[in-house]
Formats: C-alpha cells, structure tokens, sequence
C-alpha cells in the first residue's frame, strides 16, 4: 500500500532529491538544446516515472553548477500534481530513488527522495553552501584515478600564505572582483569559511563555505590563491583586489574540473519559508 501523502505546495506535492554527478561529460545542472545536462537526464527520468508536466516538475536545484563542475552532495525539488503521484500505483516514494537511478545514467546516482518539509525551496531555503577544490602540486601523489576531479600545478604551493590571503575574503563583500556578473543579480556574499590544507597524497584541498557564490567565484578565489602559493602575488593583494570591486587584474579563473559541491545546509524546518523569502531579497553590505 502507498504511504499517504500531503499536498503542500498548491495542490501540489514537493519531494525533495538529494544526489550527486561526476559532472565531466556534462554541460552543466540547467538544459540547453542538444547538450548534455542533468537538468535535461532528471526531467526525462520524471516524465518516464510519472508523464508530462507543462512546467518541467518545478524541477529546482539549490546551486547551479557550471560544465565540468562535480557534486558529491547537491539538492534539489521538484512538484508533482495527485494524478502524477497516482502513477506509482502500490509503490511509494521511497521507491522513487531506485526508479530513477535504472533510468539516470550512470554518471548521475540519487541518494534519497523524500517528501519536503512545508515552506522548502531547495534553492532559496538553503543557508549555505560548500565547495572543494582539488589541486595537485610536485608534493602531491599524481593518482591516475583522481585527474577527472584534480588539477595539476607547477611548483610546490605556499599554503600558509595561501590560508592568510583566504582570511582577507572572509566576511560579507562584495566580490566583484571574483565574480562573473549577470543582470539583475547582485555579486554580495558572505564568505564563512575558507581553508586550504593537504590531503591524501598530498594533495592540496581548499574549501568555501558561503551562504551563497556567484558565477565562476569559486574558481576565480582558487585562481587567485594558486598565485599566492606559486610566490606570484601576495595576500595583500588579494586583500587590495577584493576591495576594488572589479575584475581588472583579476587571476585566471582555473578549469572546472578540480571543484566539487560537497553540501547544502538548510535551517530547522520551521524556518524554511522564512529563510526563501529572505534569500530573494536583493543583498546590500548593510546587512547585520
């Protein structure tokens, strides 16, 4: 027998995904015509499972990640009307993620399906979200098994200068700087954590915890501290190039295939509506 559900969303029914890619082969979360995205693969995966919808599901994912880029823990939701829940006659939603794992391919794995706590917004409900990106130096182990998800760098990095021109981003900014802009759009967040260190084999691992990023900030902060750890700028200018809130004589922003979204952090459930509303708000630098 079904499990009983609550239609919460307007008539509809939310459940929330929480999955991960190797995104090497993809190009990028959201569909373009005739690419390979996995926007596109889960929307397929849903219309087999449960028809057509006129809206894509409401299908929305809490970070849109470029081409190239990797999630070991992403999250996203998506709406479905009573007919649609309908459709899966005497099995339940807990079946959903073995459903869609035998038609995702295989480069895309669904860890859960759940039915969303009241008010959830996989996008704007989120607090926070965390990034690593992976770079290999002349100390670090070249793992044949890791150069999907690594970038190879000449020299061998300076990572406490890199840990100290990391703490000069921490904060509420505007990055600028360190970000690709889009209209309408503001560049303002907030930096929690930033940390560079080795890992197995010596490879150097550098996380980001912001409460959101812009386009290409990760990779342009990565580029910046690799210059920092090649001896080819200082921490105060990476201290002098966020204050100056533009890209000129920014760093190169490296290639997408060293990052990968580690997770999303949400508010306790009652606090879920409240925190989308506010993530639509436009950011100022006035914010307490």
């Amino acid at each position: 027998m079904s499990e009983p559900v609550d239609l919460n969303v307007g008539g509809f029914t939310r459940l929330r995904i929480d999955f991960g890619y190797d995104g090497t082969d993809f190009f990028g979360w959201s569909k373009q015509p005739e690419l390979r995205t996995i926007q596109a693969a889960f929307l397929e995966a849903l219309t087999l499972i449960f028809g057509e919808s006129e809206i894509d599901f409401s299908l929305r994912v809490a970070g849109r990640t470029d081409a190239g880029v990797h999630a070991l823990h992403q999250v996203a939701h998506f709406d479905l009307t009573e007919t649609q829940l309908a459709r899966l006659g005497r099995e339940t939603i807990d079946d959903i993620a073995y459903k869609l794992n035998r038609l995702l391919p295989s480069d895309i794995r669904v860890a859960a399906v759940g039915v969303a706590p009241a008010g959830f917004d996989a996008r704007f409900s989120a607090i926070n979200r965390r990034y690593r990106y992976r770079l290999a130096d002349n100390l670090s182990f070249k793992n044949p098994l890791e150069t999907r998800f690594t970038l190879d760098v000449a020299g061998q990095l300076d990572l406490d200068a890199m840990n100290e021109a990391g703490g000069h981003l921490l904060g509420l900014h505007d990055f600028a700087s360190f970000c690709k802009p889009r209209e309408g759009s503001t560049t303002i967040r907030e930096l929690q954590e930033i940390v560079v260190s080795r890992g197995v084999g010596q490879v150097v691992e550098i996380e980001v915890q912001a409460d959101a990023f812009c386009h290409n900030m990760v990779r342009s902060i990565v580029g910046a501290l690799i210059a920092v750890g090649q001896g080819r700028a200082t921490p105060a200018k990476i201290k002098q190039l966020l204050e100056q809130t533009n890209r000129e004589g920014s760093y190169k922003v490296v290639s997408p295939h060293g990052l990968s979204l580690l997770g999303i952090g949400y508010p306790a459930d009652d606090q879920l509506a409240e925190q989308a509303q506010k993530a639509q708000n436009l950011r100022t630098l006035d914010e307490n």
